[in-house]
């Protein structure tokens, strides 16, 4: 069935390949570019709130003058392709102190546009025509501030083009992410143009189907990244915003999958105004969304389980624990085999951490990334529970789609005054090795300490297994090993540490990486290993605080 499933898919990502090779052929011609070109609008029916645009962007960034670049050297090509990208977005334009000058801002334009008033694949891709786009339309009023008329009539002409090329491409974008981005792009070009009121309503239809097709029943969504969650938390209250500015009735679907992804947001939220760090995630500071996350009434707020992430709470011990079964193919791009693994804070500092989405550092980091071991949780053989399509066409068209799935089981979760008791299971390794793994984590409140076990069942083949149980530390902690061989101590800051121990088991440490900030930092693993041939273990470790 699975052979079938990726001849299948391979099937159809050639023929979209195919398809894709095409078209960019087609769009390079004069004849498609002079097809992009159509009624001008005369002006902005309204200006969207500026503020707006911190929603997608680090609303940290200090402000600067544009009057102390060089404009001369403004579009000389840059040796980050980061960058680059970043530079014709245009999310910048957010940060540009208010009071420089708007003639510096539309000469910068200008010469963009004239440079690059027709297609450029790089240029125009879909994600960086839709930030652009939303960029200038919602810093509108700092850009045509005393403009010329003929700036307008070439400004807006150049929004209209760019919109029109994402209308003749939001069907072939398998991308949910950055269909999202185009769908916002129709939207907002149909509120503020009264011409293109139809660009309002096709943004809506794909819309609705976007949303219907992408997030279950809880409003995470089905890729089970908690970094897309935020992605499209953002997007789409920027869209519910710019609607209510314009005055237009709020579709219900709309407000309903808002308030559910700021439902799941909170109850995923760290004690640091974070998110854990599973299937794609990375580090996201949710402060952009404070005020929305803080004044809404939760309609699953009673909820401990979204996006297949048990979320664990006690007075000083949060824990985030991933029990939720690998998603659908198309939606497996950004997914971490890391069934079981956990993030575990004490107080506001995060202590044990998985590794982070390596996508945006390197191919070999996204590759590393995506590994068991660069998870906290148990490996067989140093082999990852699932495995990846190699073919270049399927993730060219996919992504680095999953090829086999397993089940995980929450087994147990009580709750009392004095302790909190979960247990789950995976089968993940049970028809490449015969394993069923079980790991049982124990929070005595009263204690103040996390007390673990890692438990292998194996059929009786005749073949070891090695084994190995990795814990992450957060990037910045110390730790060193103690004479009694079990145990470690854990250094958070001069007069704060704690113990990690097991029962009998020999630990020692290790050097790992961190890639939950976009860049590659060293830290230390805590990796308990040993062998099994035919017979079941149970490995007990603790975490307490050092008194």
């Amino acid at each position: 069935m699975s052979t079938l499933k990726s001849m299948y898919f391979y099937f159809l990502a050639a023929k979209i390949s195919f398809i894709k090779s095409i078209k960019k052929i087609y769009y390079s011609t004069d004849v498609y570019n002079k097809s992009l070109i159509s009624k001008t609008p005369q002006q902005f029916f309204y200006n969207p709130n500026p503020f707006l645009l911190n929603l997608i962007t680090n609303s940290k960034n200090n402000l600067f003058k544009i009057s102390d670049v060089d404009l001369n050297k403004f579009w000389i090509k840059q040796k980050n392709i980061y960058e680059e990208k970043k530079l014709h977005a245009f999310l910048w334009l957010r940060f540009i102190d208010r009071k420089s000058e708007s003639k510096y801002i539309q000469k910068i334009i200008n010469i963009w546009i004239l440079k690059n008033s027709k297609y450029k694949r790089n240029i125009w891709n879909n994600s960086l025509i839709s930030k652009r786009i939303i960029s200038w339309i919602i810093c509108s009023d700092l850009i045509t501030n005393n403009c010329s008329f003929d700036f307008k009539r070439i400004f807006l002409g150049s929004i209209v083009s760019q919109v029109n090329h994402l209308k003749n491409n939001i069907k072939f974008e398998r991308d949910y992410s950055v269909k999202l981005e185009i769908t916002a792009t129709l939207i907002l070009s149909g509120l503020v143009f009264k011409e293109y009121n139809n660009n309002y309503d096709m943004g809506i239809k794909e819309l609705e189907r976007l949303v219907k097709n992408y997030f279950d029943s809880d409003g995470f969504p089905i890729s089970r990244n908690p970094s897309e969650l935020v992605f499209f938390s953002k997007f789409l209250i920027l869209i519910k915003e710019c609607i209510y500015d314009a005055q237009k009735y709020v579709p219900d679907f709309l407000k309903d999958i808002v308030e559910k992804c700021l439902s799941c947001l909170k109850i995923i939220q760290t004690p640091n105004n974070q998110i854990p760090l599973f299937n794609g995630g990375i580090e996201e500071n949710l402060s952009s969304l404070d005020k929305y996350l803080d004044s809404r009434s939760p309609k699953i707020k009673d909820k401990k389980i979204v996006g297949g992430i048990r979320v664990i709470k006690s007075k000083s011990i949060n824990i985030f624990i991933d029990i939720g079964n690998p998603p659908d193919k198309g939606f497996s791009s950004s997914y971490q085999s890391a069934p079981l693994s956990f993030e575990y804070y004490l107080d506001r500092e995060k202590i044990i951490t998985n590794c982070g989405f390596g996508f945006n550092i390197s191919s070999k980091a996204e590759l590393l990334s995506r590994l068991t071991s660069a998870q906290t949780t148990l490996s067989i053989n140093d082999t990852s529970v699932t495995q990846f399509e190699r073919n270049r066409i399927i993730n060219n068209v996919y992504g680095n789609s999953i090829k086999n799935t397993f089940k995980t089981n929450e087994i147990n979760y009580t709750e009392d005054k004095d302790a909190i008791d979960f247990s789950a299971s995976h089968n993940g390794y049970e028809k490449k090795f015969g394993c069923i793994l079980k790991r049982k984590i124990l929070i005595d409140k009263v204690k103040g300490k996390l007390v673990g076990s890692d438990e292998i069942s194996k059929r009786e083949d005749g073949k070891p297994i090695n084994y190995g149980i990795r814990f992450h530390l957060y990037p910045g902690l110390s730790a060193v090993e103690t004479m009694s061989g079990n145990s470690v101590l854990i250094q958070i800051s001069k007069n704060k540490s704690l113990v990690f121990q097991t029962r009998d088991e020999p630990i020692f440490l290790e050097k790992s990486i961190f890639l939950g900030k976009n860049k590659i930092l060293n830290n230390i693993c805590i990796t308990i290993a040993g062998n099994l041939v035919n017979k079941d273990r149970i490995i007990h470790w603790e975490i307490r605080k050092n008194i």
